[in-house]
């Protein structure tokens, strides 16, 4: 496969707006002869959004941004200690109210018609199921894991019969739709047809995440016999429908190349994944005692989106299946001395914010820009920006670097941009446009 190497001039040319002279398109790279590229726009919305936030699935049609997207990846499902998919009411391990119970009224509802007593679907689930009538094309995943839900992957995916049952049992409950029974709501087929497929954030196979999630030398191997094990029971699933379809298959993979080496055995599990959204942020952040950027297009010894794309091409990803991470928010610190533009200077700890300290929403970023007592910075060369008011830093990805990471995407043959998360952006979709207005051109 021919790789191409793109200059930071070339970037700067692309980021100008260049993009259709400079760019081969997906048809050109594939050798077809259609010159309409269409790129993966995947966003994340969270379960737990609709409370403090009160960012609600009507919000993805109301700024626009679901017209913008491709898919749409619901975080998070959970599996539990015997290794199946579960939900239910338990705090701090599912939230079947916000998936599915939870009645919305017509102010709140996609379609302007509110939830009534008796039907078995509400809450989330039912708002994307009407979201979806109203963007044929747009495809909605269930997300299992993420940092904090990864605790139990590696026991279920550790032997031939764990991982059949884990499978089986996750296309029960989303696939099929078999939900849990909550007075009138569940029940069998409750949310069949909703879910377009599954996407795998096991943060980590092989290496470290959260402080209880379990891994092994052995999760490499184990994680691509689980791959194949979905895929394999999602296409043996859809042979059963009268009409033919696919239930795409992808996967949340790391930055750090010990990461990969350690957990990933990348052209076997390529073959089953549709694509794999690439962690393209959280390279530097508030836990580390010095400022540091968290999601450069480029650097020089240090993480960055091209490093990240390019680790995973040489071990035999192809392009076009790389979608990059985006982020809809940006992490920070305080206390900062040393003085000139604050990056790469001591600070005390995070960042004050508005939900977790050291992490706070573009939206509420966007405004600091405005306000006229931070200064934006921005690395041109690099591709990366932040904010600095002489004592507390943010860095961040703001619509001016998005379009040059978009233009990147479409320069390198990838596959798209993927965007943690949705809820981050503000309520006309400013970030998403910036996106689509690279990668949305047919």
């Amino acid at each position: 496969m021919r790789r191409r190497t793109l200059s930071r001039l070339a970037i700067a040319a692309l980021s100008l707006g260049l993009v259709a002279t400079l760019a081969p398109s997906a048809g050109a790279e594939s050798g077809r002869t259609d010159s309409r590229p269409s790129y993966k726009r995947v966003g994340y919305f969270t379960q737990w959004g609709v409370y403090g936030r009160n960012f609600q699935v009507k919000d993805l049609e109301t700024s626009g941004t679901a017209a913008k997207l491709s898919h749409i990846n619901y975080a998070f499902g959970n599996v539990s200690s015997e290794g199946r998919c579960f939900t239910g009411n338990i705090p701090g391990e599912a939230d079947a109210w916000a998936d599915y119970v939870r009645p919305l009224d017509a102010a709140g509802s996609v379609d302007g018609v509110a939830d009534t007593a008796d039907q078995p679907l509400a809450g989330n689930f039912n708002q994307l199921r009407e979201l979806k009538a109203k963007h044929p094309g747009l495809k909605v995943m269930i997300s299992l894991g993420g940092w904090s839900w990864s605790t139990h992957f590696s026991d279920a995916a550790r032997t031939p019969a764990s991982r059949k049952a884990f499978v089986s049992s996750c296309i029960d409950l989303y696939i099929k739709g078999n939900l849990p029974a909550d007075g009138a709501r569940g029940g069998a087929g409750a949310a069949a047809g909703l879910f377009d497929g599954i996407d795998l954030d096991w943060e980590w196979p092989g290496s470290a995440g959260d402080a209880d999630t379990v891994f092994r030398p052995e999760d490499k191997q184990n994680f691509t016999a689980l791959v194949r094990e979905f895929r394999t029971q999602l296409d043996a699933y859809a042979k059963t429908h009268k009409k033919p379809k696919h239930y795409e298959l992808t996967a949340f993979v790391p930055t750090a190349p010990a990461k990969i080496d350690a957990g990933f055995e990348v052209r076997k599990i390529m073959r089953d994944l549709d694509f794999v959204n690439l962690q393209g942020y959280d390279f530097h952040g508030s836990w580390e005692s010095t400022t540091a950027q968290q999601s450069a297009l480029f650097a020089t010894n240090d993480f960055s989106v091209d490093q990240t794309v390019n680790d995973w091409l040489r071990r035999g990803a192809p392009a076009r299946k790389l979608v990059v991470g985006m982020p809809f928010y940006g992490q920070g610190w305080t206390g900062v001395t040393g003085g000139g533009d604050g990056l790469g200077r001591p600070a005390t700890g995070p960042a004050p914010a508005t939900w977790a300290n050291g992490y706070e929403d573009y939206k509420a970023l966007r405004k600091l820009a405005d306000s006229g007592s931070y200064t934006v910075h921005r690395d041109r060369r690099n591709g990366h920006a932040w904010l600095f008011d002489g004592t507390t830093l943010w860095t961040y990805d703001d619509p001016q670097v998005l379009r040059t990471k978009s233009a990147y995407v479409r320069a390198k043959g990838l596959g798209g941009a993927m965007f943690w998360s949705l809820d981050g952006d503000t309520p006309d979709g400013e970030l998403i446009t910036a996106v689509d207005g690279v990668l949305g051109r047919r």
